[in-house]
């Protein structure tokens, strides 16, 4: 039965990327040197899946895999390389064929391979594109970062708003430029501002002699070249678009943004997210060395043995009342431990709330007294566990009289400043999901061993 089920999870796992065996024969290949036999073996394969191969070897490895599959390397392979490898990978390709490979890829994924190289190598691989090709990314790269400008391609299916249906299928026909994929025609006018869009379904499902103006989506929406990519990709999740039109300074087309690169975005922006609350770098990858991985983490651990110090502090006020009482010192981190997990769990909530703008100043007083009354009521149900448990267990009712007041105190802290926290961050213009993690962890840990040690002082000693 458990060899079954081993090998049914191989089968699910093998069905979305290279199996044991191919990865085994691949590996073999790149060490026999064997060419022919690599090119073989990937040829079926798909871009996606080579991409995370390179990725998964070795240095050492992928270079040499390189040397005998560089031939191989197209724009859907170079698209699909994780950003941290992706320079080391170029700089190993011959010209030639980082050349073909960069005159397959649309203008998007061209922009997003050179913003961040340095201008001579920029300037290499502009030269091998077409000049209105290269005219359409060096204008990308004009605009800001981390804006539509970047996120865009400049390949629009356009028509005048004047057309028909049968205009604009006779039009389509014949022009052989047309991007691989698109969704939408859009509707411009004479100065080349959009006025909505066309899908190709209700395209080719209307009649030839109907105008483009009678059959556009009311989804339609333009997108500012200058927008915040993130503020994008909130548009596409809460209007449900498939794509969306940029327009420039004068409302003028520019180009184009689809629904695969603003999803890319939220993913990245998710993945930053959840790597800030676990405070390490949002440039941290399987694949760094030990070295990079540990200076990348060190500073958050810096900061986190400081902030510990703080909890230190607050235990070493009552050193006598645990001299007198050694079981308390057992005890602590029941309060402390409980109220960190309650405040993670508020903390994960708000940021995310705060990325998808559900958490706004207009019910942020609704969250907040929402949260307030989560963690009393949780406060509560524990009080009465760590009550029973003191009477029963230990056969000190008042120890957990004790417990059971400083975890009600720690939850309601831990509940409120998971949402209080971020927000304030927030509103300072920082990054909630890069610091709030630090405060709200000390600031449960702190008020767990103050109230708890400073009840049992109180009613114990």
């Amino acid at each position: 039965m458990t060899e079954h089920r081993d090998a049914e999870a191989d089968a699910t796992e093998d069905d979305f990327q290279l199996s044991r065996h191919d990865l085994n024969a691949i590996e073999r290949a790149i060490d026999e040197g064997d060419g022919p036999l690599l090119d073989a073996l990937l040829d079926p394969v798909h871009a996606a899946d080579i991409a995370d191969l390179i990725e998964q070897l070795t240095p050492q490895r992928r270079r040499e895999f390189l040397q005998l599959y560089s031939g191989e390397i197209d724009g859907d392979i170079l698209t699909e390389i994780d950003e941290s490898i992706r320079e080391e990978v170029i700089e190993q390709l011959p010209r030639a064929v980082l050349a073909e490979a960069v005159r397959e890829m649309d203008s998007d994924d061209v922009v997003d391979l050179i913003e961040d190289m340095e201008a001579p190598e920029q300037q290499a691989i502009l030269a091998a594109l077409d000049d209105s090709d290269r005219a359409a990314v060096e204008q990308s790269l004009t605009y800001p970062e981390y804006s539509a400008g970047r996120l865009m391609q400049s390949e629009v299916v356009t028509a005048p708003e004047h057309w028909t249906v049968g205009e604009t299928i006779d039009f389509l026909r014949q022009e052989d430029w047309l991007p691989d994929q698109f969704y939408h025609v859009v509707l411009v006018d004479p100065r080349r501002h959009p006025t909505g869009y066309v899908t190709l379904g209700k395209l080719l499902a209307s009649r030839r002699h109907i105008p483009l103006r009678d059959i556009t989506e009311d989804s339609f929406r333009t997108i500012s070249a200058r927008q915040d990519e993130g503020d994008v990709a909130y548009a596409f999740n809460k209007y449900h678009l498939i794509s969306a039109p940029v327009v420039d300074d004068h409302d003028r087309l520019v180009g184009i943004i689809t629904i695969d690169d603003a999803m890319s975005v939220l993913d990245e922006e998710h993945e930053e997210d959840f790597l800030r609350m676990a405070r390490v770098s949002d440039e941290s990858h399987v694949s760094d060395g030990p070295l990079q991985t540990a200076r990348q983490r060190l500073p958050w651990l810096v900061i986190n043995l400081f902030t510990a110090s703080l909890s230190a502090l607050v235990i070493s006020r009552f050193e006598a009342t645990v001299a007198q009482l050694v079981i308390l010192a057992a005890l602590m981190p029941i309060v402390a431990s409980t109220g960190g997990i309650a405040g993670t769990q508020s903390l994960a909530v708000a940021v995310r709330a705060l990325a998808t703008r559900e958490l706004t100043s207009g019910n942020a007083r609704r969250v907040i007294l929402r949260e307030l009354a989560a963690g009393l009521l949780n406060g509560l149900g524990l009080a009465v566990i760590l009550f029973l448990a003191g009477t029963f267990i230990l056969g000190a009712p008042m120890i957990g009289v004790v417990l059971g007041m400083a975890m009600i105190a720690n939850q309601i802290v831990a509940a409120t400043g998971g949402v209080l926290v971020p927000l304030g961050l927030s509103r300072l213009g920082l990054d909630p999901a890069l610091a709030s993690g630090t405060f709200v962890t000390t600031m449960t840990d702190m008020m767990g061993f103050f109230a708890f040690l400073g009840l049992a002082t109180w009613m114990l000693i």
